[in-house]
């Protein structure tokens, strides 16, 4: 009411205000108090945490600004209160990334898989497009030997005489696989499984096999090249609730495990990724680059939602 009498009195073109509500997620908090509180305890590592619902949070881990202003401006103005997931945001992002980021390979380093592929040719690096649907995006070296390593969750799937397909290269038929006592008392998996980690295998390539009539198609990486050590990160809601009540005490609901960090060697064309870049580890997900590889330090990617999981 003092706005408008202040137009009317200074003869003023009038105009109107609309109060609208603001945003709410769920396992999200956004008062300025509790998020500094987690800031000054130690709980993130800053403003800019990739777990923070900040613009710097969610920048960091992999928001581009197209996505978000078209996530903002498709909410419209509304005067309740609603609880979103994180799912849209996201998938609205992954609509932008998605045609631009480029396709590499890494390979878990805790109980990787050695493996020898016979009838493999000499050792040889191809030129192939980092985006198969985009070749605007670029093309990456692609190193072929006989010596390469698996993923341990894919070597321990196949059956002896399966055959299989090696993403990139074709496919190749399973003639052994080895265990060790020693892998299976130092695995996790082993633990889990019941079972003893495969812990080298032979395939026979079959380039003439139909990669169509395959269940199996898997990343690997040549050894014959240079492999980058990167280190993976993978975010968790900051609350085990989805939505806080006025007389909740937020510490209580704060998730203890917020974060998960993965060991792996990646193929040589990550050498040359910069920070900010968005890129995809085949099979593992989309990933924005927070720290480059230099002087033998490891890379460091935060993964990306994409919707599916909504984090």
């Amino acid at each position: 009411a003092q706005f408008q009498w202040m137009l009317k009195a200074m003869d003023l073109r009038h105009v109107y205000n609309w109060n609208f509500a603001r945003m709410a997620f769920v396992r999200t908090f956004l008062s300025k108090r509790k998020l500094t509180k987690i800031v000054v305890k130690g709980d993130v590592w800053g403003w800019d945490d990739p777990r923070m619902p900040t613009v710097r949070g969610i920048r960091r881990r992999g928001m581009t600004v197209p996505a978000l202003q078209e996530f903002i401006l498709s909410q419209g103005p509304s005067k309740s209160i609603t609880l979103m997931d994180w799912t849209k945001i996201w998938a609205t992002n992954k609509k932008y990334i998605d045609p631009i980021a480029g396709r590499y390979t890494a390979i878990d380093t805790k109980d990787k898989v050695t493996v020898t592929v016979t009838g493999a040719p000499a050792t040889h690096t191809d030129m192939k497009d980092l985006h198969a649907k985009n070749p605007a995006v670029g093309q990456k070296k692609v190193v072929f030997s006989k010596n390469i390593l698996l993923d341990q969750v894919d070597a321990a799937s196949f059956a002896e005489g399966e055959e299989i397909t090696l993403m990139n290269w074709g496919n190749a038929i399973v003639k052994s696989k080895s265990t060790t006592v020693v892998d299976a008392l130092k695995s996790p998996l082993a633990t889990l499984s019941g079972n003893a980690p495969i812990s080298s295998m032979e395939l026979e390539l079959h380039l003439q096999g139909d990669v169509k009539k395959t269940s199996k198609k898997v990343t690997w990486l040549s050894t014959d090249q240079e492999l980058i050590p990167v280190k993976l990160y993978e975010f968790d809601y900051l609350l085990t609730k989805d939505k806080l009540e006025e007389e909740d005490d937020f510490e209580k609901f704060l998730n203890p495990n917020t974060s998960t960090l993965t060991e792996c060697l990646a193929d040589c064309n990550v050498a040359d990724l910069k920070v900010d870049d968005i890129m995809q580890f085949d099979r593992k997900g989309f990933y924005r680059v927070d720290k480059a590889f230099k002087n033998g330090e490891p890379a460091v990617f935060f993964q990306i939602p994409t919707g599916k999981g909504g984090k």
